[in-house]
């Protein structure tokens, strides 16, 4: 078997180290092509002494300059180390590549997810902004070039085991009534508004059941990320926004459900731990060992359900009137979400105020298509001088 050479995007967040642990588990099946970080030096060095990458890419120079010379002292001046935007994009494209993990957090991960689509690679795909911001640009590609699309989120990749291999041409086809998107409900489920006016950061990132970074804490403390998911799975699942239901479940052992029209539902279960979607998209139509511990189900002796509580948490609601207006809204959205929790997190916005924050900025931009990726990008930066600008006049 000749090992398949595979660039992990953002390899120093939880999703990136999560992969190298797969890969390292089957060393006989992968090498790491590439290795990039925003700005974890420290993290991408040890990164890099395990897994001996040919290419490392930091953001800054004055981190790639850092690097290059601490492997040198340790004598692994054979991994070329690089930086910035462009090296991204390269190592997504590269020809020796053959998948692609997009993992970087944010709109970042847009340019080179969309170069690994572009040319043709395994993209698996964990960076949901990408799809949110361009979602129908992004969904276009992937036919046209070929590439093989398999979503890592636990929920999507749960409806996509969940789906018929052949799904494409939309859920009634292959008759699926409506996709059930799972969530835990944070770590603020059941909570009042006024008690999660005064949420801090550390509460807000401290998640019951998942592992994650504080970004996407936030916002699954928020309910965003279910929002920006059900986005997502609209694009993925060719679905409308009302045929995909959020149903909060505490236990996150069922990762998603598809409910088809004679009256089955059929769900992924398991251990929260995504080793497991990461191991199903590296080996797909395989499946190989995870390292996840199995299910069980004694253990869990319970499983519960509720809807979401969009009145404490508007932020699922701003996400699903964002993918119904369609065009630049859910950009525009994804842009006021990355400023507004990025200041929480520095305590200069309160936990109520990120929904705010986004609903004033959706309410000032007007909603154009989304026909090319300038009049997207320009959106996503237009919204952000917008929420800056709400921020300095609170």
């Amino acid at each position: 078997m000749t090992p398949r050479r595979v660039t992990v995007l953002g390899a120093t967040g939880s999703i990136g180290s999560s992969t190298l642990d797969v890969l390292g588990r089957h060393p006989e099946r992968y090498r790491v092509h590439a290795l990039t970080a925003h700005r974890s030096r420290e993290a991408l060095l040890a990164q890099c002494r395990r897994h001996r990458p040919a290419v490392a890419v930091l953001d800054a120079e004055e981190d790639a300059a850092w690097l290059r010379g601490q492997l040198a002292e340790a004598g692994l001046a054979t991994t070329e180390v690089r930086a910035g935007r462009e090296a991204l994009v390269e190592v997504a494209e590269a020809r020796e590549v053959d998948t692609v993990m997009s993992a970087i957090v944010g709109a970042a991960g847009l340019l080179p997810t969309l170069a690994a689509v572009k040319a043709g690679k395994r993209v698996l795909l964990a960076n949901k902004e990408a799809l949110v911001m361009s979602g129908a640009l992004f969904m276009d590609a992937v036919t046209r070039h070929g590439a093989t699309l398999l979503p890592i989120d636990s929920e999507h990749n749960a409806i996509f085991q969940c789906l018929p291999v052949e799904h494409r041409g939309g859920l009634g086809r292959h008759g699926v009534r409506q996709l059930l998107l799972t969530a835990s409900g944070g770590p603020f489920r059941g909570w009042s508004r006024d008690d999660l006016a005064r949420v801090t950061p550390d509460q807000a990132c401290a998640h019951p059941n998942w592992s994650m970074g504080r970004k996407i804490s936030v916002d699954s403390a928020t309910l965003m990320n279910k929002g920006l998911e059900l986005i997502e799975a609209c694009w993925l699942f060719e679905a409308r926004p009302d045929q995909v239901q959020v149903v909060v479940h505490p236990q996150s052992v069922i990762h998603s459900m598809a409910a088809y029209s004679d009256g089955s539902v059929i769900a992924q279960l398991g251990n929260p731990d995504m080793r497991t979607p990461i191991a199903y998209g590296l080996a797909w139509p395989e499946r190989i060992d995870a390292g996840v511990e199995a299910l069980d189900l004694f253990q869990v002796a319970r499983l519960d359900f509720e809807p979401a509580d969009e009145t404490a948490f508007p932020c699922l609601r701003l996400a699903r009137e964002a993918m119904a207006a369609g065009g630049t809204a859910p950009a525009v959205l994804n842009a006021a979400n990355e400023v507004a929790v990025e200041a929480f997190l520095a305590g200069r916005l309160g936990f109520t105020d990120i929904a705010e924050l986004v609903a004033r900025v959706r309410d000032e931009r007007p909603v154009v298509p989304a026909g090319d990726l300038e009049t997207i990008l320009e959106a996503d930066v237009i919204a952000r001088r917008a929420a800056h600008a709400w921020l300095a006049r609170q």
